[in-house]
């Protein structure tokens, strides 16, 4: 596991948890696994939603269909194999649903997407000679913990990146980036993800997150703000094999809440 902590109005790292003990030679423990370079799951759907927002294609109320849909030999389905027909926009985020979010990712461009990121700081990492597609919505491509951190705290400062620089884990001089979006899509983001349910095995106040799990149950994100903090975690393997039946939602959510609950006076509540 690793874990990043940053505080969204300096760009601070206020902590950063490589692996589960340095000493622990069987999981790695010496390898910085927040630098590790892994597949971000459904990660990137607000990012995705957010250019949406921007560009007027939908709102959090737009009607949406979820239904089988094929993009030439690409037919994606959700992650819980089942149809949910008809649903708005804040559901199909709240519920991480796949062929909502690629259908979305068709109008605003696979293209747009990864250029907007990397105008904020963060390159996809890609196969050789390949573009980016609508796979990348759903994790086809490579990112860092450290850089899911940074982008994902944008959306609690309306919109505007931090990078830093530095060594790993200590303090890090912001720079400033281009924006990823306007402040209004990032605020209804942050609307639509505060008021997602948190899963029934975790604890503490509300928060805006994101849970995602990479193809092969390789890779379970979560990711999270408040007002003042941001918090990235990632659970897995180093060696990148699969674990079966890990996902985002059971194996790093309960990491991201108890975390944030015990930031305990530096809690900050979302506007």
């Amino acid at each position: 596991g690793a874990v990043l902590v940053i505080d969204n109005a300096s760009g601070e790292v206020r902590a950063h948890v490589g692996g589960t003990g340095y000493f622990v030679t069987v999981r790695a423990g010496q390898m910085d696994l927040a630098q590790a370079l892994r597949s971000p799951g459904s990660t990137l759907k607000p990012f995705i939603y957010g250019l949406a927002f921007e560009d007027g294609v939908v709102h959090p109320e737009t009607l949406i269909d979820d239904r089988a849909v094929r993009y030439g030999a690409y037919a994606p389905e959700n992650f819980d194999d089942s149809i949910h027909g008809t649903v708005t926009v804040r559901t199909a985020l709240q519920q991480s649903l796949n062929v909502p979010a690629l259908q979305v990712l068709n109008a605003v461009g696979p293209d747009r997407l990864s250029a907007r990121l990397a105008n904020a700081g963060v390159k996809l990492v890609l196969p050789e000679n390949a573009g980016p597609g609508l796979a990348v919505g759903l994790g086809g491509a490579g990112v860092r913990l450290t850089d899911r951190a940074g982008f994902c705290g944008a959306r609690a400062r309306g919109g505007r990146p931090v990078a830093w620089s530095g060594q790993a884990g200590g303090r890090r001089t912001p720079k400033p980036l281009r924006r990823l979006f306007e402040p209004q899509p990032a605020w209804m983001l942050g609307d639509v993800l505060k008021n997602a349910p948190a899963p029934q095995n975790a604890l503490g106040g509300q928060i805006a997150f994101k849970t995602g799990t990479s193809y092969g149950y390789r890779d379970a994100w979560a990711i999270g703000y408040d007002g003042a903090t941001t918090i990235a975690v990632w659970v897995g393997r180093p060696d990148g094999a699969a674990v079966p039946g890990v996902v985002g939602r059971l194996a790093a959510a309960p990491i991201l809440f108890e975390s944030f609950q015990r930031l305990g006076p530096a809690r900050k509540a979302l506007p």
